[in-house]
Order: structure tokens, then sequence, then C-alpha cells
């Protein structure tokens, strides 16, 4: 038996098939890479997730450390003697206060 010849615009037709599942897997990729929830915005998500868990341990530490001297403070009347003095500048009856200048700054 003799094989007949495809159809004229067979091979043009495929080419325009193969094509077009090309441009659509291309598109496919692109969206999956840079789209809505694509991989780069995945990894942005994550960058930020990062940076604001660091950001959480720092202020839980500084909680913890408000919240020692918050006991402090409320257990040690010499504590709150040294905040005044220091945040406050105040001083006892009797006390004189030094004002040490600041040395000056060479050019």
């Amino acid at each position: 038996m003799k094989r007949q010849a495809p159809p004229a615009g067979t091979a043009f037709r495929r080419k325009i098939f193969v094509l077009g599942v090309a441009c659509l897997l291309l598109i496919m990729i692109v969206t999956a890479l840079f789209g809505k929830k694509g991989v780069m915005d995945l990894r942005r998500a994550r960058r930020t997730l990062e940076a604001r868990a660091v950001t959480i341990r720092a202020l839980e530490a500084e909680t913890a450390k408000l919240e020692a001297e918050i006991i402090r403070l409320e257990n040690d009347p010499r504590a709150i003697e040294k905040q005044a003095r220091e945040k406050l500048g105040l001083v006892k009856p009797g006390e004189k206060v030094v004002v040490v200048p600041a040395p000056p700054v060479k050019k």
C-alpha cells in the first residue's frame, strides 16, 4: 500500500498548535513565578515574615526588661529614688548639684 501525503496545510497547523502550546506554557511559567501568589511573591512574604519575627523577638526582650524594671521599682524604694535623681534631677534638702561642663570639641 502506498502512503498518502498529508493534506496541504497540516504541517502549518501542527506548527501553529505547537507554538500556541509553547506560548501557553510560557505564560503559565511567568505567572507562576511573578504573578500574584507566585514564587517571587512567596519569597517576598517569607523575607517580611522573618523581619517581623526578628522585630517581635526584640520587642519581647524589651518587654521583659521593662517588666523587670517595674517589679524593681515597685519593691525597692532606692530604685525609685535613683530614677528620680537621674531622670528628674531631684535632690535631697541640703544637697548641692554639681554640673560638669562637657569638654570642648577639638577641630
